[in-house]
């Protein structure tokens, strides 16, 4: 942390952003094209490949004797965590920030999976081409991808893992009325949820992960559940010996690409790495690890307030379900009734509020929107079928 410059590295994003990267949508295509051209002191090599033989990239800096593996993109619809690690490719191959990233040089060898699902990026779909999720066949293994990645990790023997994921844009943090933007977990390795020194090693770094985010996202940053899956990754790479870290990026206002918050997920995973090259967690406390706030279900993506529906005022909460586009180049958000009621403890990422607004079409709880909400001389909100038409 002490090497660590946040304000600065925001300043100079734009030196080491990936710039072909600029949504979630991009193909195992576009990556090869980067990792084509990445500087020598970048290593390559073919793990595997998916099933419809797609290359799974495995991607090597560094000399250190601390080994980390980071691995991102389980999930085809979930890339933020790639994107911010082709900003650290770029980061660490920068002529500034020189003594830091020859720490890392120094101390670590980082072993980089970006993409492990690049047959549901391609669809943009959460699962592989054989509609199995990656992160649920640790056990059977009968996916092409899980047997790379089982096999790369049994190779390496990391010390340390960072396990990259996006998650439901509707987490909120605990006593906040903000979505949870990142959140951290030291995955379970048992059902007790039990503390050894490995997990207790990864708990550490994400609270010093925290203390870095914590000022650039004040009330955003949440602990993720951990409750024990065995068929998942993260939770058997911490049983096998991996101090394992999980990342997950949630919402941000505004943000539908999440180039906004890949900035901070690329901040976290340099503040994990420079703990660990510090060896600073062993500064902090399970304390500091247990005392960051909690991941909660308080949020909606609009909340209306005010509405007379049967002759009573309520407030309405809606919800979107993404879609993938049949190429995977974009997304159908399809808007739903979620909620309705006294709302007023609850928040959203858009709140509409006016005793004087009126509602023309019909509101149904579970179904889709399919109304307009005015004021007397203009239209405010504007559903058709579930399809957000039109907003102020």
């Amino acid at each position: 942390m002490k090497n660590l410059n946040t304000t600065s590295l925001l300043e100079n994003y734009a030196a080491f952003a990936e710039p072909a990267i600029r949504n979630r949508f991009y193909k195992h295509a576009d990556l090869e094209k980067l990792i084509a051209h990445l500087p020598a002191s970048f290593k390559t090599s073919i793990a595997g490949y998916s099933a419809e033989h797609r290359s799974l990239n495995l991607i090597t800096w560094g000399d250190g004797p601390v080994k980390v593996f980071l691995w991102s993109q389980m999930h085809g619809d979930e890339a933020t965590g790639t994107m911010a690690l082709f900003d650290l490719i770029n980061f660490l191959s920068l002529d500034i920030y020189t003594e830091q990233i020859e720490l890392l040089r120094k101390r670590c060898s980082l072993y980089i999976m970006p993409m492990v699902n690049p047959d549901g990026a391609e669809r943009f779909t959460r699962r592989n081409a054989q509609q199995i999720d990656i992160n649920r066949d640790f056990v059977k293994v009968v996916a092409p991808e899980t047997q790379a990645l089982k096999k790369i990790h049994a190779a390496i023997k990391p010390d340390f893992g960072f396990n990259l994921h996006d998650q439901n844009t509707l987490w909120s943090v605990c006593g906040t009325n903000k979505p949870a933007t990142l959140s951290y977990l030291a995955p379970a390795y048992d059902k007790q949820l039990s503390t050894n020194s490995i997990r207790k090693n990864a708990m550490l770094v994400i609270a010093e992960m925290f203390k870095v985010l914590n000022p650039l996202l004040p009330g955003q940053i949440g602990l993720f559940d951990d409750e024990y899956e065995e068929r998942a990754f993260g939770d058997n790479f911490q049983m096998a010996g991996t101090s394992t870290i999980l990342i997950e990026a949630g919402g941000f206002r505004n943000d539908e690409e999440k180039q906004e918050i890949r900035k901070y997920y690329f901040l976290s995973i340099l503040a994990g790495l420079d703990a660990i090259a510090t060896a600073e967690y062993q500064e902090f406390s399970l304390k500091d690890y247990i005392n960051i706030p909690k991941n909660d279900k308080k949020i909606f993506h609009i909340l209306i307030h005010g509405i007379i529906l049967e002759g009573i005022s309520v407030s309405i909460g809606l919800n979107y379900e993404e879609t993938p586009a049949q190429d995977g180049s974009a997304t159908l958000k399809t808007y739903s009734i979620q909620d309705i009621g006294d709302l007023d403890k609850l928040y959203a990422y858009d709140v509409y509020q006016s005793d004087e607004w009126t509602v023309i079409g019909t509101i149904k709880f579970n179904e889709n929107a399919n109304f307009d909400l005015l004021d007397s001389k203009k239209t405010i909100l504007s559903f058709k079928n579930g399809i957000l038409a039109s907003k102020l």
